[in-house]
């Protein structure tokens, strides 16, 4: 994808390395923005879509404040009830008639597929906020920069590193949807932990195979003591066609500081795409590790907010103006000089 300007974002399979790294470097850019030390007005006048016929609170938020935050105004529909979908609108029709509302949409719906055939209807750009339990790009563009970042921290890259994804990878969408984006580097060893029901998809398997990188599949946490990353998923219960067989795999492989002590190194970075399980019976990630300095699943949502800043930058052409249309954060101002 060396072209981001008016065209759709549905799937990772759309990126190299360089438009990962044009990605990055855009989003880098977006900090002082999410950060309120300064705002832009460069999208002012610009609506957003933003369509979530699926439950999602950081998925969906975060769009919406990433455009408000480059100065546009955001729409929402949320919700399968609440729109024409639940009269028989096709999602053509849908796209052809809200994309004539819209400067761009976010969507994420329960269908695998569902946002790419959405796309062909709609005359403006669609960005993928996950179709069914197929892809996330957008939650493996942030997962990735996260990555990137954690390990520079710790004077590490991307390449060469060793990431250990737990849980529900079957029916995970972000962890299918980081697989593929870690193939366009080199040398990454996969741990694969699961129960064999929840196994990581044959065509993501394929993927990592293809790409030639070391490939690990277990049912035990035990043995992972050099990973990187550790990332873990939530078992989803969504995709399930009961919640007596969701819960046969609740609680499989939690994670709290004992465990994480004799399992992994001491500078592992937890990661979690959020909402983690935090009922008991499930307890995916236990509340004493909030205050190990290696939880990185705030900065990971934090990071959404930038990565999606620049998706809509570099999808609306206006990158290289966002500076441009810089103006004083007034409030902040305000209470800095009140303090």
């Amino acid at each position: 994808m060396s072209q981001f300007t008016g065209n759709h974002v549905l799937s990772v399979n759309q990126f190299d390395r360089d438009a990962i790294e044009k990605i990055f470097h855009v989003a880098h850019s977006m900090e002082p923005y999410a950060r309120r030390q300064k705002r832009t007005t460069v999208l002012d006048g610009a609506i957003l879509g933003n369509l979530f016929f699926e439950p999602s609170t950081r998925t969906r938020v975060s769009f919406g404040t990433a455009f408000n935050l480059l100065g546009g105004e955001v729409r929402e529909t949320t919700g399968m009830s609440s729109s024409a979908l639940a009269k028989g609108e096709s999602l053509f029709d849908t796209a052809r008639v809200l994309s004539g509302y819209s400067d761009i949409i976010a969507m994420r719906h329960p269908q695998a597929g569902s946002v790419a055939e959405f796309s062909e209807g709609s005359r403006v750009p669609v960005l993928n906020g996950g179709d069914g339990a197929n892809e996330h790009p957008t939650q493996a563009l942030l997962d990735l920069f996260t990555i990137k970042r954690e390990l520079e921290y710790n004077g590490k890259q991307i390449d060469g590193l060793h990431i250990a994804m737990i849980g529900d990878l079957r029916y995970g969408r972000t962890v299918h949807s980081l697989s593929k984006l870690l193939c366009l580097y080199k040398n990454i060893h996969f741990t694969l932990i699961s129960p064999k029901e929840l196994a990581m998809p044959d065509n993501v398997i394929s993927a990592i195979e293809n790409a030639g990188h070391k490939l690990t599949v277990t049912n035990q946490i035990e043995g992972v003591v050099n990973a990187d990353i550790c990332y873990q998923t939530r078992i989803q219960e969504e995709r399930f066609t009961s919640q007596a067989e969701a819960n046969k795999y609740r609680g499989r492989f939690r994670l709290n500081q004992s465990i994480y002590t004799r399992h992994f190194q001491s500078k592992t970075v937890i990661m979690h795409p959020l909402p983690r399980d935090s009922r008991m019976e499930a307890n995916e990630l236990d509340n004493d590790l909030n205050s190990n300095p290696n939880l990185a699943i705030f900065r990971q949502a934090d990071n959404g907010v930038l990565v999606r800043m620049a998706l809509f930058a570099l999808t609306l052409g206006v990158d290289d103006l966002v500076s441009k249309y810089e103006r004083e954060v007034v409030w902040y101002t305000n209470k800095s000089q009140s303090l």
